[in-house]
């Protein structure tokens, strides 16, 4: 009986460690300093130093209501130690935070940072979270994001 047992677990044991997945651990996926992007005609933007492309027009319609005008926004962007992006631009109310999936950006989080619209956005990497500043409010702390949204007690 006790030989059944332990052959029973050695075999569990052989057949759950043939199914774990390779980890290469610890991965940074931050960019030093934000990247500041204007959308072509088509509605992408290209980052050929982090080799990223995507197009913005589904998130300009999102938060402005108009992807018409496409060319005339500058987007403020930035990946964080895990890989998620955040995204925002002047006149936009949100930081936008999107992960990787099967050849897209998607949504994890809306995060609302200014019911007026920010003026000057600009991200700062400050590892664990992201600085969020409004340059042209010198007075005013930076807002303190992660994936998850605001740091407690840092909105203003």
């Amino acid at each position: 009986m006790r030989l059944a047992v332990i052959l029973t677990v050695c075999v569990l044991v052989m057949i759950f460690s043939g199914c774990s997945t390779l980890v290469l651990r610890p991965a940074d996926f931050a960019w030093p300093i934000e990247v500041v992007l204007k959308p072509d005609g088509k509605g992408y933007v290209q980052e050929a130093r982090y080799q990223v492309i995507f197009n913005v027009k589904a998130l300009l319609y999102e938060e402005l209501k108009d992807s018409s005008t496409v060319t005339k926004q500058t987007l403020h962007i930035l990946r964080d130690q895990a890989g998620y992006y955040y995204i925002t631009a002047k006149d936009f109310k949100n930081v936008y935070v999107f992960c990787q999936s099967d050849g897209a950006l998607k949504l994890e989080k809306k995060i609302l940072v200014s019911e007026k619209g920010l003026e000057a956005p600009a991200f700062n990497q400050k590892a664990p979270y992201i600085h969020l500043i409004n340059e042209n409010n010198e007075h005013a702390a930076p807002v303190m994001l992660t994936k998850d949204g605001i740091l407690e007690g840092e909105k203003k």
